[in-house]
């Protein structure tokens, strides 16, 4: 049954997904449909845009069709969290901008860390 499962999941499943961990700077480029009212016509006209969300991964969980992994960005001194699916159809690509030294699979403490306390040391190979 768990095969079967697995089967049907890797047509929906993405290709093109980099290599990433926690502590991993990433720009997650997400698709994002509004609706405007065209002021001639007066008719509601779907805009559909890509704006990026660049900040540290905090975990990857989950494996398959239903991975997710969180995204922390500290904007004007506010943590703002969002947590993707990696195969969903609104991403339009995920970026590495910057690879982490952390010695942990999800690093929840940095929630509690200001400034420089909340740096993360670069990877370099």
């Amino acid at each position: 049954m768990d095969t079967l499962i697995r089967k049907v999941e890797e047509k929906f499943m993405k290709k093109d997904i980099p290599d990433f961990k926690a502590g991993d700077t990433v720009r997650v480029y997400v698709k994002i449909t509004e609706l405007k009212e065209d002021p001639k016509t007066r008719k509601l006209v779907e805009k559909t845009r890509v704006q990026p969300f660049e900040g540290l991964v905090l975990e990857r969980r989950g494996s398959g069709l239903s991975e997710t992994f969180t995204v922390r960005r500290v904007t004007q001194g506010i943590g703002v969290e969002r947590t993707f699916p990696i195969h969903s159809p609104f991403i339009e690509k995920i970026e590495v901008v910057r690879r982490g030294k952390v010695r942990k699979a999800k690093i929840f403490w940095i929630r509690e860390k200001k400034g420089k306390k909340a740096k993360i040391k670069e990877l370099r190979k």
